[in-house]
């Protein structure tokens, strides 16, 4: 079942068994404002076994992008398209957040971000890998973030 993500009224639903509930739900709630503001698209999340296709396509470009294999346990996804662009979101246990832009046409922008939640510490698998910038949110305290390019085509 879906849910639409208030970024009004922050809850934790669906992110409760994470250890950074509270700050995981302010991330997923900065997206779903950043979403309605810039292309006027209601940010729905399912629960991670409703979106076993979504997940595993996010895992797939990890995987042979980067040999990356995530840890941590999915608990929400979504998938939608805005602006000619496919997006992907699957959020995670330990506060982890990855998305996925891949821009339909031909020759467009195509990246994987990471974003960790306000009081997680970097996963083994990416401290290594990844160098992590910090922005600040009212809705998610302190948000640091980091990305690479996708090369092949999924």
């Amino acid at each position: 079942m879906s849910a639409v993500v208030d970024f009004v009224t922050v809850s934790t639903t669906g992110v409760e068994s994470s250890p950074v509930a509270e700050a995981l739900a302010g991330l997923r709630a900065n997206e779903a404002r950043y979403f309605r503001n810039k292309y006027d698209h209601v940010f729905t999340v399912q629960a991670a076994s409703e979106a076993s296709s979504t997940i595993e396509w996010v895992h797939t470009i990890l995987e042979r992008e980067r040999d990356l294999v995530i840890a941590s346990t999915p608990l929400q996804a979504c998938e939608f398209e805005a602006g000619g662009i496919r997006f992907a979101y699957v959020f995670y246990e330990s506060g982890l957040s990855i998305n996925v832009m891949y821009t339909l046409a031909d020759g467009g922008k195509r990246a994987v971000g990471f974003k960790l939640s306000d009081g997680m510490p970097v996963p083994d698998e990416l401290a290594s890998r990844f160098k992590f910038a910090t922005q600040r949110s009212k809705l998610a305290g302190s948000i640091r973030g980091t990305y690479f390019v996708i090369k092949g085509e999924y």
